[in-house]
């Protein structure tokens, strides 16, 4: 007798692996993945949990290094103002068995000292090329056309990560004319070198350590954290994951790493609604910018706004002497002064007013961005504003 094909029903209940994580065996966990994504419907206007958090510990490292550019046209460090490139390019020459006669230091406009710095990524292997950025140090008036020499690269522990060599790409450049005179586009002192750096030592990450992985939303939120524990649960099945605080959500895995890349695959796909943000009002003090969010409320007030324009207009007139006085012609400077003064309104707030009305009401006032600014830091003085105000 042939076995009969079983049939995969997906419903609420979701029973078929409600306690999958705990009894089908290891090699399983594949199809169970690829039935989780047949059978997983999304909410709509829910977001990926890809975009509302990460894998802890999966992350990119810095990685700085110092080093040397050369084959500038003239655009290097000048010694007199920079000794350490001088002092860096001779300590290089003597590791190639070049000995300088003493008291001598090397000159070359040629020359930049620089720093490089890079981004290694999470899981970067050895061998992996990686952009590394130049910056000049000294008073290098430009590094293009420059060559970055081998430069080792390390991170905060003091290991050498990768090592960084190559021609540089610079945006910028400049211009010097014989009178002293410059034109500067862009910033010539910075460049780049794609793929510049070879990957050299692994970083270890505990993405496959231990039993459990946790997601660290990028917004710290109670309601996010709860409802993405509860989404997974109900895909997955009921204590697969918990919520440790409004950041981190905790996630039962598999041990295999292999299994484990497929199972943070399906997880990274699902969709949620997350929690709506608290009432804030952003304020840029620099552009005023103002930013209101969607459940900035305002209690029961009145508001009136005007403003006072005060203009002096200078103007220069001229006065002839008489001309058989023998007197000098004189300039006689008048100043006419207006003031004016805009019509002041008054408008209330009805308790509970949204963010549309409250717009609405400013615009009909006409406040420019600064006299929106001076409106809400009073409202929340009187304490109408049901909002945070932060000031940046």
């Amino acid at each position: 007798m042939l076995n009969q094909p079983a049939i995969v029903q997906c419903g609420p209940q979701h029973a078929m692996w409600r306690n999958a994580l705990r009894v089908l065996r290891p090699a399983t966990w594949p199809v169970l993945v690829l039935l989780l994504a047949l059978c997983w419907s999304p909410q709509a206007g829910a977001e990926r949990i890809k975009d509302l958090a990460g894998i802890a510990g999966v992350r990119s490292n810095q990685l700085l290094g110092y080093g040397l550019v050369v084959g500038l046209n003239g655009t290097g460090d000048s010694v007199n103002q920079t000794r350490f490139t001088g002092q860096s390019l001779q300590a290089m020459l003597q590791r190639f068995g070049i000995t300088l006669p003493p008291g001598t230091s090397p000159s070359s406009k040629n020359v930049a000292a620089v720093t490089v710095h890079a981004e290694l990524p999470a899981f970067a292997k050895p061998g992996q090329a990686i952009d590394v950025t130049v910056s000049s140090l000294g008073d290098a008036k430009s590094l293009r056309g420059g060559t970055l020499l081998m430069t080792p690269l390390k991170g905060a522990d003091g290991q050498v990560y990768a090592v960084a060599q190559g021609n540089l790409v610079v945006g910028g450049f400049g211009v010097d004319a014989g009178d002293g005179s410059r034109v500067t586009v862009n910033v010539p002192s910075v460049g780049r070198v794609p793929n510049g750096a070879s990957v050299e030592r692994v970083v270890a990450n505990p993405f496959a350590e231990g039993e459990s992985i946790y997601l660290n939303l990028h917004s710290p939120d109670f309601t996010s954290a709860k409802r993405l524990a509860d989404t997974i649960n109900r895909v997955v099945g009921p204590q697969t994951a918990a919520p440790v605080d409004a950041v981190s959500v905790r996630v039962s895995a598999p041990r295999d790493p292999g299994q484990r890349v497929g199972f943070v695959s399906f997880l990274e796909n699902l969709e949620l609604v997350p929690g709506e943000a608290a009432a804030k009002v952003i304020i840029n003090s620099r552009t005023g910018t103002v930013v209101i969010g969607n459940h900035v409320r305002v209690a029961e007030a009145a508001v009136s706004h005007g403003s006072l324009t005060v203009s002096i207009t200078a103007s220069n007139d001229v006065v002839q002497p008489n001309p058989l006085g023998g007197g000098d012609t004189a300039e006689v400077q008048n100043n006419d002064i207006e003031v004016t003064q805009e019509d002041s309104r008054m408008f209330v707030f009805d308790a509970g007013v949204t963010l549309n009305e409250l717009v609405r009401a400013v615009n009909q006032v006409g406040a420019a961005p600064g006299d929106l600014v001076a409106i809400l830091e009073a409202l929340k003085q009187v304490g109408a504003l049901r909002a945070e105000l932060i000031v940046i």
